[in-house]
């Protein structure tokens, strides 16, 4: 799974929670960069890093050696969780994963090195692994 080497703060503030702001479509890493298919995020959500883990396992298998892959997003925000039968204060809870926040927009996966077909097959069965609505892009044919 994905995590950062090092951190400089062990547990981060939650961040604005308006679903609004998170409703915004990306400015960022909108466009395909590397590959010929994408997995472009169609809501908002956090994704956490097994949940990424899990597409890449299945796009891996499915594009099998004769395609590549790329990853386009890193969870580097950490999300805590309190002990089960807990009472409530005494503090924030220990850090329990890492999530990425993804916005409308946000290109999350590109696959190229395989035909149409392969990689809509890839990319359907990695959306259905994440929490968000997804859909297929590809790239445009320059004249």
């Amino acid at each position: 799974m994905l995590f950062p080497k090092k951190v400089k703060f062990r547990k981060w503030q939650n961040g604005r929670k308006s679903e609004a702001r998170l409703a915004m479509p990306e400015t960022r890493g909108i466009t395909l960069a590397f590959g010929s298919f994408g997995l472009k995020a169609e809501t908002p959500a956090r994704v956490k890093s097994n949940q990424i883990e899990a597409a890449r396992k299945v796009i891996t298998r499915t594009i099998t050696k004769s395609g590549k892959m790329w990853i386009r997003i890193f969870p580097d925000r950490p999300y805590t969780q309190k002990a089960a039968q807990m009472g409530m204060g005494k503090g924030k809870g220990d850090p329990k994963g890492y999530v990425f926040e993804v916005r409308p927009g946000r290109v999350i996966f590109e696959v190229d090195g395989v035909d149409e077909a392969t990689a809509a097959k890839a990319l359907r069965k990695a959306g259905a692994k994440l929490p968000i609505k997804s859909r297929m892009v590809k790239r445009e044919k320059s004249a």
